[in-house]
């Protein structure tokens, strides 16, 4: 990789990867062992997390294309090899979730959801999320501030999460409303909003261009492990 210059992102957000059909295709064995080495990274290099999804989806035919995808995520480490994650001792236990939503679901499958139900589903997942990691850290005899802050970026679906008066437009999420209420009145979590410009999980999910990819990557406390504090 010493010939190909850094790059600034990950993935390149106006590039879709698809299917290798009719496409020229590369050494599967290559491809799969540097996606491999991908993956184990990206449990600590989480802004790469998404790049390395999408690669990983074609180990079973990749193409040219997916290999250099692949190996833009390498040009985007040469350019951060000292970024990680850094955790302070004696540093203040918290939790803080985020909820988002895929309208259409991936570009090969387009699968239109109602807002309603893509919105209500997500945050009931992320509740879920939130009870298995609190019970996990019980486990430890970790401390953790309550209520946990779940952040989404929508106002009216907040709004409904705290109304306890059932819309026509709201039956067929009921139940999730239902427990995500519950949750609110134990002080479980706490919802609040975030603007769509700082929805930290947009990082996980999308490919996103330069000055927003650093700010999200930013908030998600990856910083130069080896600079003096």
């Amino acid at each position: 990789m010493s010939g190909y210059k850094p790059v600034d992102t990950p993935i390149d957000p106006n590039k879709n990867l698809g299917d290798s059909k009719q496409k020229a295709p590369v050494n599967t064995a290559h491809y799969q062992r540097l996606v491999g080495k991908l993956i184990y990274l990206s449990h600590t290099r989480l802004d790469i997390a998404f790049a390395v999804s999408m690669v990983s989806q074609f180990m079973h035919s990749p193409s040219k294309e997916h290999l250099e995808a692949a190996y833009r995520i390498l040009r985007y480490l040469k350019s951060s090899p000292r970024k990680g994650l850094l955790f302070k001792k004696g540093g203040q236990q918290t939790i803080e979730a985020y909820t988002d939503v895929n309208w259409v679901g991936p570009m090969t499958n387009r699968k239109s959801t109602s807002s309603a139900e893509a919105k209500f589903r997500a945050m009931a997942n992320g509740v879920c999320e939130i009870i298995w990691l609190q019970r996990v850290l019980e486990e430890l005899k970790q401390p953790i501030n309550m209520p946990i802050k779940l952040y989404c970026d929508n106002k009216s679906s907040i709004s409904i999460a705290h109304n306890p008066v059932q819309h026509n437009k709201t039956k067929h999420i009921e139940i999730d409303r239902h427990f995500i209420k519950e949750k609110l009145e134990a002080r479980l979590i706490c919802m609040l909003f975030v603007p769509t410009t700082q929805q930290t999980v947009d990082i996980l999910t999308k490919g996103l261009f330069q000055p927003n990819f650093e700010l999200l990557v930013s908030k998600l406390g990856m910083i130069d492990i080896y600079a003096p504090t």
